[in-house]
């Protein structure tokens, strides 16, 4: 079949119920001609349409790519149920959304790594598309499989299916691989694999090996040529006013998930709190200036015609400018009819001022995360907010009109006893006593979400076991009963899915051929509660030998040597070792920006001016 978007949209598309997911040419979507480019990327998100056009980091690469005239990048995400079924029937292989280009046609296929629970869809897709799932069945005319996103800080339970892996800032580490495959294309692929293995921030699993104690100990990856570095180091982006920023951003013809403009203010986090992965693998703090930030959201909104706009960071409140941010864009976009939201807030830097400036532009919904319910705990995961902190927000926010707010916690963090968990209702109980004191009219919506504590590489409790299923369990059912006649309505996370993540996120290379058989036995989409099955998952792993909640539950002794210890995400070890301890003992650090913690983040940074960036005198 030669003419695959002929039949596509005309025999195919036809016959799908949401065939808005797969046109491919929306507002602002490129296509190009394959012909005469030199280098062809498709860009593949594994879940559907709705989740993948929502995430940030894929318009960032789409449209970066794009920009450069011999270059180009396609999207492709998971197909709907209906689709998948015709593909298979028809043996119609996965093509890209744009010109309907088979998968295997192109040079890189990069899947977006965002959460371990999409792991089984990247094989279903990788069949679809008909490309050998095993890195070794591959042949020099096969694209290069690569991943990148937060699960390659861990890949090792992906290393079979992808021939490399770009470890932190793609922007900074895909423009620079991308060159060396155009440039090098004649050469066999392991010599391609070979000289990306040195470029900073490109891991090529098949270059390195387990070794092995006499008591057949696991004792670390190494390298199997002296032309491999022993250490990934991850690629750091340290100017995000020079970083690339698309402003044409795609606008899908039906809703998906976060439908709306996306302006990043900063990357990274000074706070420390000890359960974050992204706090870790984000460092250093990297602001963009205010009048970047006002030009950047000016271009979008002209580009677009979107009437919302989100103010994103990890902490978007930390900003040093924020008021005026605020304040200078709600003039500005106001006049476009435009809305601003702040989706992550911290309590301690939401003040009276923001919530004045916030709620002149919109006056949604407000997201605070106390994650703990009691100080103590609090204090263990470095979360460094008091009480006092959030009834203060709260009262700010009543005060200025909200009626609505959300409050995130988990369950299962280290050390958290049943007083804990019964402080997050009282804690959710006074938020609600702080919107009679503040004068609010009517009852508010407080919305009170526990989530299940998810241990990951990278962190201060990489160490820890999860708790078990039926232990997570309990203790969503104590919480439910404290919330009882509270006004306040209570959601809470499957112990199931949690306890999947969990064994996946600080798995090494054997739970590759337990990802295969769960794919095999049709698990897929697994963050939606319609297809997961942890049954089937169960049976994945029995037959591999293994165990789902024992390896969840898996603690490493503090020597041990870790699945990831090769791949250097800045932030020493023995940093992390020393935070751990401190958590143990409940003793709080201080938010680095105010000084040094000797974390180790500035001997990635390549040079003087970078290290400037990170403020760090004290390596660890």
């Amino acid at each position: 079949m030669k003419n695959y978007q002929q039949h596509f949209w005309e025999d195919i598309l036809p016959r799908v119920q949401k065939a808005t997911r797969y046109l491919g040419n929306e507002l602002n979507a490129v296509a190009k001609d394959h012909t005469r480019a030199t280098m062809k990327v498709a860009l593949a998100f594994p879940d559907l349409y709705e989740i993948g056009m929502s995430h940030l980091g894929l318009k960032i690469l789409y449209h970066m790519i794009n920009e450069n005239q011999q270059w180009l990048a396609e999207r492709v995400f998971m197909p709907g149920d209906d689709l998948e079924e015709i593909l298979l029937e028809e043996a119609f292989p996965l093509c890209s959304l744009e010109t309907v280009t088979p998968l295997a046609s192109f040079d890189v296929v990069g899947f977006t790594l965002q959460y371990e629970l999409s792991y089984a869809t990247i094989v279903h897709m990788l069949t679809l598309a008909g490309i050998p799932i095993n890195v070794a069945k591959r042949g020099e005319t096969d694209p290069l499989i690569a991943g990148g996103g937060p699960g390659a800080f861990n890949p090792e339970p992906l290393v079979d299916f992808f021939d490399f892996f770009l470890i932190g800032d793609a922007e900074e580490a895909l423009p620079e691989a991308l060159m060396l495959l155009e440039q090098n294309a004649d050469l066999p692929r392991v010599q391609k694999l070979t000289l990306l293995a040195n470029v900073d921030g490109v891991y090529v699993p098949s270059l390195y090996k387990e070794k092995m104690g006499d008591n057949n100990e696991y004792l670390g990856l190494v390298p199997i040529t002296a032309d491999v570095p022993p250490t990934v180091k991850r690629a750091v982006v340290t100017n995000l006013d020079q970083a690339y920023y698309p402003t044409e951003f795609v606008v899908p013809y039906g809703g998906i998930v976060h439908d709306r403009l996306v302006l990043e203010l900063f990357r990274g986090c000074t706070r420390g709190c000890r359960f974050c992965q992204a706090g870790i693998i984000y460092r250093p703090l990297r602001e963009r200036k205010l009048s970047t930030l006002t030009e950047l959201a000016r271009k979008m909104v002209r580009a677009t015609g979107y009437e919302e706009m989100a103010l994103s960071s990890l902490s978007t409140g930390d900003y040093s400018d924020i008021e005026q941010l605020v304040r200078e864009l709600g003039t500005d976009l106001a006049e476009e009819g435009v809305s601003l939201s702040l989706p992550s807030l911290r309590l301690d830097s939401f003040s009276s001022g923001l919530a004045e400036q916030v709620q002149r532009v919109r006056k949604s919904g407000l997201t605070f995360a106390p994650e703990a319910g009691t100080q103590r705990l609090r204090d263990v995961i470095n979360k460094n907010i008091t009480e006092e902190d959030l009834l203060h927000a709260v009262r700010d926010a009543f005060a200025a009109g909200w009626t609505s707010v959300k409050l995130y916690f988990m369950l299962g963090l280290p050390t958290e006893t049943d007083e804990d968990i019964l402080g997050i209702a009282s804690l959710a109980r006074k938020v609600v006593s702080a919107y009679k004191q503040a004068g609010g009219r009517g009852k508010p919506r407080i919305t009170a979400s526990a989530s299940v504590f998810v241990p990951k590489a990278h962190t201060p409790f990489q160490w820890v076991g999860q708790i078990s299923e039926e232990e997570i369990v309990r203790r969503q059912s104590l919480l439910r009963q404290a919330f009882r006649n509270s006004g306040v309505q209570f959601q809470w996370h499957g112990a199931q899915t949690s306890l999947l993540e969990a064994a996946i996120a600080r798995g090494g290379r054997e739970l590759a051929p337990v990802i295969v058989r769960a794919a095999e036995l049709g698990c897929k989409l697994d963050g939606w509660d319609e297809y997961f099955s942890y049954s089937l998952w169960q049976q994945a792993f029995d037959e591999h030998g293994l165990d789902i909640e024992t390896c969840a539950q898996r603690q490493y002794d503090e020597e041990e040597f870790l699945p990831w210890d090769h791949l250097d995400a800045g932030v020493s070890k023995r940093y992390l070792l020393r935070e751990y301890k401190c958590a143990l003992r409940g003793d709080v650090t201080e938010d680095c920006r105010d000084s040094c913690l000797g974390c180790g983040m500035a001997l990635l940074l390549k040079d003087e001016a970078q290290k400037g960036v990170c403020t760090s005198a004290d390596m660890d």
